[in-house]
C-alpha cells in the first residue's frame, strides 16, 4: 500500500480549484507561484493543470513561509535551499554506507594479509627445514 501512495504522490490529480480550497489560496495565487516557478503541475493534453499530492505538501510549505512574511523570491530561494539539503543529506548517508564498506573491506584485506605473511612464514619454515634434512 505504502509502495502504490508513494507512487501516486507524484501523480497530478487535483484541479487547480481543488488545490485552491486544500491549501486556502486563491487560483490566481497559485497561478503567480507557477509564473515564478514556484510549482511546475503536471498538465492534461489539453494544457489543464493537475497538481499531485507532492505539489500540495510544497505548496503547504510556501504558503506556511508566505505566512510568517517571507517574500515569493525568499521563498523560492528557501526552498532550493531545502532541496539541496534533502540530496546532501541522501548523499550523505549513502557516503557514510560507502564508508562503512569500505572500512570492514579494509579490515578483512587487513585479516586475509596477516593470514598470508602467517602462513608464508609457515612454509619458509618448512622450506628451511627440508633444506636442512637435504644437507644433513
Amino acid at each position: 500500500m505504502t509502495e502504490n501512495m508513494n507512487a501516486r504522490s507524484g501523480l497530478g490529480v487535483y484541479s487547480i480549484s481543488v488545490a485552491a480550497e486544500l491549501s486556502g489560496i486563491g487560483p490566481q495565487t497559485l497561478r503567480l507561484y507557477e509564473r515564478r516557478g514556484l510549482l511546475t503541475p503536471a498538465r492534461t493534453a489539453g494544457g489543464t493543470r493537475r497538481y499531485s499530492d507532492d505539489d500540495l505538501a510544497r505548496l503547504r510549505r510556501i504558503v506556511e513561509l508566505a505566512g510568517v512574511g517571507v517574500n515569493v523570491a525568499g521563498i523560492g530561494e528557501i526552498l532550493g535551499l531545502e532541496a539541496r539539503n534533502v540530496r546532501l543529506e541522501s548523499d550523505n548517508t549513502r557516503l557514510k554506507s560507502d564508508n562503512n564498506r569500505l572500512r570492514s573491506d579494509n579490515d578483512q584485506l587487513k585479516s586475509d594479509y596477516a593470514l598470508l605473511v602467517a602462513q608464508r612464514a609457515e612454509l619458509a619454515g618448512r622450506s628451511a627445514q627440508a633444506r636442512n634434512r637435504k644437507g644433513s
